[in-house]
């Protein structure tokens, strides 16, 4: 029973400890990551938050659910880590469309970019977290909806997840913020308006499921035998009229056909390239793991994720390449 291990836990066993947070782990790392938009900054904030649950739990009286009480502590961890790094944005609010004649801009030294998320990295795989939310899990991981939160001051962004990516209560939330429930009522509608400028009129997750799973496969297999056998022709050919290209940690971003194509053509997708791509699933939208082939090393090495967006008619409205993406990271999406 909980009220056994929580005595046990409270006695100093860690083993009970781990027991009794290890239900919660991974849907507070996702919100860790909604609030902060960085997998890891989410890794360090739920290391906090465990750290401070587990020293402060003496003083947890039970007044409300533990899950609520390790949420309470998690938005604190998250709002003072916001106080102290710059916003996270994607390459397209950071400046404008590049000039593929030009050179690439150098990566910034000061990571400000939001980082992709992997969907097996979700405590719900589907659907919403609670009858109250209004947003559904994997739909609060796409990078649009991630990218719009992070333009909302800290404590309207922790508002608008904790009700309507998890559904608590206004009452739940104004405890966890210290606040009053009109507070929260009016933080809320603020934060409303300012994310539905921002988001796309239709999320990927309606997206994905109107094209459904056949033609979303179908596009994957397409994308990776273009991009595998370097057919520049034939990636353009999936992309929408306005589409986008950009590669995080690098500013620089194109748009449309003609641009995108002199960039493919010039600097991924030259001749002497060899790539190969693993499909995988990350910001609850299609992903691939891109391993690019190295001569020193003789074999192929983790270059990057790469998630698309897809408009209604299942072209390709944005290509997201998250360079840099080591051992390690690649791990993180493809298990």
């Amino acid at each position: 029973m909980i009220t056994d291990v929580l005595q046990a836990a409270r006695a100093g066993d860690e083993l009970a400890f781990d027991r009794l947070v290890a239900p919660h782990r991974a849907e507070l790392r996702a919100h860790c990551y909604r609030m902060l938009g960085s997998l890891h900054d989410a890794e360090d904030a739920l290391q906090e938050t465990l750290l401070r649950a587990w020293r402060g739990l003496a003083r947890f009286e039970e007044r409300s659910s533990l899950r609520s009480w390790l949420y309470r502590i998690a938005t604190n961890c998250c709002l003072r880590l916001i106080e102290r790094r710059p916003k996270r944005v994607l390459p397209l609010d950071y400046g404008p469309a590049a000039d593929p004649h030009d050179a690439l801009a150098p990566p910034l030294v000061e990571s400000v970019w939001i980082e992709p998320y992997p969907d097996d990295g979700l405590a719900v795989p589907d659907g919403l977290a609670g009858p109250d939310a209004r947003y559904e899990q994997r739909e609060a991981v796409e990078l649009a909806f991630v990218a719009a939160l992070q333009h909302l001051p800290a404590r309207q962004r922790a508002v608008l997840v904790l009700r309507d990516v998890l559904g608590f209560a206004p009452a739940e939330i104004a405890g966890m913020l210290e606040t009053s429930p009109a507070a929260i009522s009016s933080a809320l509608q603020r934060a409303h308006q300012a994310v539905d400028e921002r988001l796309p009129e239709r999320s990927q997750q309606a997206t994905l499921r109107a094209l459904g799973d056949d033609e979303v496969r179908a596009i994957v297999e397409r994308y990776v035998r273009a991009w595998e056998s370097g057919d520049v022709d034939a990636i353009v050919a999936m992309l929408t009229d306005d589409a986008i290209a950009a590669m995080p940690p690098r500013p620089t971003w194109y748009r449309g056909h003609a641009d995108i194509r002199r960039f493919l053509a010039a600097r991924p997708l030259q001749l002497h390239h060899r790539w190969r791509l693993e499909p995988v699933q990350a910001s609850g939208q299609p992903a691939f793991a891109s391993y690019g082939w190295d001569e020193a090393a003789d074999g192929s090495l983790p270059h990057a994720i790469q998630v698309l967006t897809l408009a209604a008619d299942g072209r390709i409205a944005e290509m997201t390449a998250f360079l840099g993406i080591g051992a390690d990271g690649a791990a993180r999406f493809t298990g």
